[in-house]
């Protein structure tokens, strides 16, 4: 009897750390259903900025790939989520850094999308606090949705926006260079 116990919490336990990875002290699950699509983790790492943890980023896609730029130009399900791990993150320092994260993803070219861009910096407009979870997924149908703390904000339409967003953690000049390699499972 005691045998058949230990087996069962030896593969209880197996189970259970196959389910979740642990990045900066935050468990990120191996799985996300966004609008209805299951999606696996592609990788996950920490936004920093002068040395400090500011968020876990956890990239979520239907085929695993460590190639940023096949993501990101990507018609396909996926989702980005964000655990938010300081204090030091408002909304001011969120926009301030979404505005800067488009302008590198977009080679500055940000006057075509600006309507989107500022509808979606509105999703951020409330005062946000440690342990805060956004979650932004994209999907052909529904197009680029934000949730934060399991609520939806809103939405936003097109393919063209969901490159440029991806791009703030994917492109060339990311948000983070390691931030990106650890959501390419690199």
């Amino acid at each position: 009897m005691k045998r058949i116990i230990l087996t069962l919490l030896v593969v209880c336990s197996t189970l259970i750390s196959q389910a979740q990875t642990t990045v900066s002290g935050v468990k990120v699950d191996n799985k996300l259903s966004i609008e209805g699509k299951s999606l696996t983790l592609n990788g996950a790492g920490v936004r920093e900025k002068f040395f400090m943890d500011l968020y876990v980023g956890s990239l979520y896609v239907t085929k695993k790939s460590s190639d940023g730029n096949a993501i990101m130009n990507a018609n396909e399900s996926m989702a980005i989520k964000l655990n938010i791990i300081s204090g030091m993150i408002t909304s001011e320092k969120m926009i301030s850094a979404i505005n800067e994260g488009f302008e590198n993803s977009t080679n500055k070219k940000t006057a075509p999308l600006k309507a989107k861009i500022d509808k979606f910096k509105g999703f951020f407009k409330e005062k946000i606090n440690k342990g805060d979870v956004f979650i932004i997924g994209y999907t052909p149908e529904d197009g680029v949705v934000v949730y934060k703390n399991g609520t939806k904000k809103g939405s936003i339409d097109g393919l063209d926006f969901k490159k440029a967003l991806f791009g703030i953690w994917l492109c060339n000049k990311p948000a983070d260079d390691d931030l990106k390699a650890g959501m390419l499972g690199k």
